[in-house]
C-alpha cells in the first residue's frame, strides 16, 4: 500500500476517535456541572476539559475566560479548533474522499452522511440545540462508521491502518478522559472517598459508556479503586488503556506479517503492553494517577511518531 493511502486511513481512525472523545468530554463536563457547589478547586469542571483534550491555549487565545457556552462550541463546532467534534468530521470526510476507492461504499456512506448531517447542525441556532442531542449525534455517527469498517472492510493493511488509528487515538483519548477527573480537584483532601468524588467516579464510567460494563465485571460496591482497574487495566473493556494498547500491538503484528519486517513501532507498542500488564491500581495511585496519566500520553505519542517515520512518511524504515 501507498504511504499515502495508509496515512488517510490512520486519521480517518484517529479523526473519528478524536469527535468521539470530544463528545465524551463534554458529556462529563455537563454532568459534574449538575452537582452543588462544595468549594473551589484549582480548576472548575469546564476549564478541565480544556485543560485535558489540549485545546486550552487555543480556547483562550479566542475566547479568553472559560464560560461554559463557548466552551461547549469550541469543543464542538469551532473549525478553529482542530479538534472540535466538526473539524474532525470534515478531516476524516477529506481524507476519505482521497482515497475512496479503499474504502468500501458502506463506509463512504456512513462518513458522507454524518458530514451532511452537520452541516445541517451547524445551520440551526445555537440556542436550539442541547448538548445532549450532539454528544449523542457524535456517538450515534462514529459508531456507524465503526460497525460499517468492522462489517464490510477486507482484513488487510488498510484495515490495520485504520484500526492502528484508533487504537492509538483511543489509549490517548482514554488517559485524557481519566485525567479530568483529576484536573477538577476536590476542594480539601478530606472530600477523597466522599459521596462528591464517587459522583465524579461514576460520572466518568456513564460518560464511557461503561457503567453497565463496569457491574458486570464487579459487582458489589463501586470504589475508586476498582473503576480505576476497569478504566486502565482491564483488557476486557474495550475502552481500557490496556484494550488500546493490545490492539495497537495487534494491528502492528499484522502488519509485520503482511510487510515481513518487524520495526521499531512493533518494540514500542510492546514496551507500552508489558508496562500495563506489570502494574497494579495501587502501584498506580502510589506513584499518582496524574503522572501516570501523563506518562501514559507521552508513550502513546511517541509510538504514534514512530508509527509515521515507519509507514506513512514514504520512507518505510
Amino acid at each position: 500500500m501507498l504511504s499515502r493511502t495508509a496515512d488517510n486511513l490512520y486519521w480517518i481512525g484517529r479523526y473519528i476517535e478524536r469527535a468521539e472523545m470530544m463528545a465524551r468530554l463534554l458529556e462529563v463536563g455537563a454532568r459534574i456541572a449538575l452537582l452543588p457547589s462544595v468549594g473551589h478547586g484549582y480548576r472548575n469542571e469546564w476549564d478541565s476539559l480544556l485543560q485535558a483534550s489540549g485545546t486550552a491555549d487555543g480556547f483562550s487565545h479566542k475566547y479568553g475566560d472559560p464560560v461554559q457556552r463557548n466552551i461547549e462550541s469550541y469543543l464542538f463546532f469551532d473549525r478553529d479548533n482542530p479538534s472540535s467534534v466538526a473539524s474532525c468530521f470534515e478531516r476524516a470526510r477529506e481524507n476519505g474522499r482521497i482515497v475512496r476507492t479503499a474504502l468500501t461504499s458502506q463506509m463512504w456512506d456512513a462518513l458522507n452522511s454524518a458530514f451532511q448531517e452537520l452541516r445541517q447542525l451547524e445551520r440551526q441556532p445555537r440556542s436550539e440545540l442541547e448538548l445532549g442531542v450532539l454528544t449523542e449525534w457524535t456517538m450515534r455517527q462514529t459508531a456507524l462508521l465503526r460497525g460499517a469498517i468492522e462489517t464490510t472492510h477486507l482484513r488487510n493493511d488498510g484495515y490495520d491502518f485504520l484500526g492502528l488509528g484508533y487504537g492509538l487515538e483511543r489509549a490517548d483519548n482514554t488517559a485524557r478522559l481519566i485525567d479530568v477527573k483529576y484536573y477538577v480537584l476536590l476542594p480539601r483532601v478530606d472530600f477523597v472517598g466522599s459521596e462528591f468524588d464517587n459522583y465524579q467516579w461514576t460520572t466518568l464510567l456513564r460518560a464511557m459508556s461503561a457503567h453497565r460494563a463496569f457491574h458486570w465485571a464487579y459487582g458489589g460496591d463501586v470504589t475508586p479503586a476498582k473503576i480505576a482497574d476497569f478504566l486502565i487495566l482491564n483488557a476486557k473493556f474495550p475502552r481500557s488503556l490496556m484494550a488500546s494498547a493490545l490492539a495497537v500491538e495487534r494491528h502492528l503484528g499484522h502488519l509485520e506479517e503482511t510487510y515481513g519486517r518487524r520495526t521499531e513501532a512493533q518494540e514500542a507498542a510492546e514496551g507500552l503492553r508489558d508496562a500495563l500488564r506489570g502494574l497494579s491500581v495501587e502501584e498506580i495511585i502510589e506513584e499518582g494517577m496524574h503522572e501516570f496519566l501523563s506518562r501514559v500520553i507521552g508513550q502513546v505519542n511517541r509510538i504514534g511518531g514512530i508509527v509515521h517515520a515507519t509507514y506513512l512518511s514514504g520512507e518505510m524504515r
